[in-house]
């Protein structure tokens, strides 16, 4: 049977890939070794990225050019998150699908699809479950708490997403700020979390939140701003206790700023 210990045993004994804090990776893909195969994260842009599993190929909230995902594996299995334009493009997630892909969304994000997309998509909300064969997805609330932001992210509108992988559990936050619901997480193996003003929260609040919820893996992902609000994750990571290990992912770019 997996467990945490064996995760962070095994993601510490992959060579090259991983390293453990204070150490941060920086590397284009994330490599994390569990006792049911590897897993392969790969960042595509600030929400957009690809998860490689033994049961399947997840893309999460894929948008921009569809040439970002040509030389990347086939999606099985698409998650959206919600219908904002970082999160979802109608262009990108008609050309990733292919025939046989599954599609999973909340229903705002369904709402705005074209018909065609719409047809193909499952809609869960929060609290709700369901699986992509041996996957187990779970929809997680993300919303605003903050006065000022309560418009961006209503709640009761958008989902983060657990995914159950084999032993392995993977949280996606999506665009929220340090809520409930994400503080009483459980057995969480590796963390994607948001962090950027005015639409989610800051490195405080997320480190926050982190630090209760206490996954094994954190990886800071959708971190640009507007107006200043971008945040640095590797002072997020300097906020967190030391047995949380962190890692740096490719979102912008090199040379555009932030890691």
């Amino acid at each position: 049977m997996f467990s945490r210990r064996t995760f962070l045993q095994s993601t510490v004994a992959a060579a090259g890939t991983i390293s453990v804090l204070p150490c941060l990776a920086n590397a284009k893909g994330h490599d994390l070794q569990f006792a049911d195969g590897a897993v392969r994260l790969t960042p595509v842009s600030h929400a957009s990225l690809v998860i490689e599993t033994p049961m399947g190929v997840i893309y999460a909230d894929p948008v921009g050019d569809p040439a970002q995902y040509a030389d990347l594996p086939p999606a099985d299995l698409v998650l959206i998150t919600h219908h904002h334009g970082d999160h979802l493009n109608n262009e990108t997630l008609a050309a990733v699908m292919r025939e046989g892909t599954t599609l999973i969304s909340n229903k705002g994000a369904h709402d705005k699809m074209t018909a065609e997309l719409a047809d193909r998509a499952e809609v869960i909300g929060n609290a709700d479950t369901t699986r992509f064969g041996p996957i187990g997805i779970d929809a997680v609330a993300a919303y605003n708490t903050t006065e000022g932001r309560l418009k961006f992210h209503p709640k009761g509108r958008d989902n983060g997403y657990v995914l159950t992988i084999g032993g392995m559990r993977l949280y996606l936050s999506a665009d929220t700020e340090d809520v409930p619901e994400m503080r009483a997480l459980k057995d969480i193996d590796v963390a994607l979390l948001c962090m950027n003003l005015p639409f989610t929260m800051d490195i405080k609040a997320a480190a926050s939140a982190v630090n209760e919820f206490k996954p094994s893996v954190v990886i800071p992902y959708h971190y640009r701003g507007k107006d200043g609000g971008s945040q640095d994750p590797i002072a997020f990571a300097g906020l967190l206790d030391s047995a949380i290990r962190v890692e740096q992912g490719d979102w912008y770019g090199k040379g555009k700023g932030m890691v």
